[in-house]
């Protein structure tokens, strides 16, 4: 498989259990003590590293560390808002939107020169 592709697709699957690790206490949890919502986010961030160090070194191999980190960021942002959205009953707000061109912005400068 592509390494970039494959890159991504655990990108993906890395930042779902992230965004859970670090987010889904606010609901699940709110009423459990600190130490309880920090042992458990833990416990599921380390499937997340389990996804993410992997990603990280297949896409190294054909990326610079920049273009890493930025897709590392646009994935980022796609798995936050819907997270936002469907599980926590956060609003959406056109901010996400301008966020998200920004960091188009920032893709484009990240790869111009694979683009030109």
């Amino acid at each position: 498989m592509n390494p970039i592709l494959t890159s991504i697709v655990l990108l993906i699957m890395s930042n779902v259990f992230m965004t859970f690790a670090w987010y889904a206490h606010l609901k699940e949890l709110n009423t459990a003590p600190w130490f309880i919502a920090a042992i458990i986010s833990w416990l599921v961030a380390f499937l997340e590293y389990m996804f993410q160090v992997p990603a990280n070194r297949i896409g190294y191999t054909v990326m610079s560390i920049g273009q890493l980190k930025i897709i590392q960021e646009i994935i980022t942002l796609s798995v936050f808002v819907p997270f936002a959205f469907f599980y926590l009953k956060e609003p959406l707000k056109l901010d996400y939107l301008w966020a998200g061109l920004c960091m188009l912005g920032a893709v484009y400068f990240m790869f111009r020169d694979k683009i030109a």
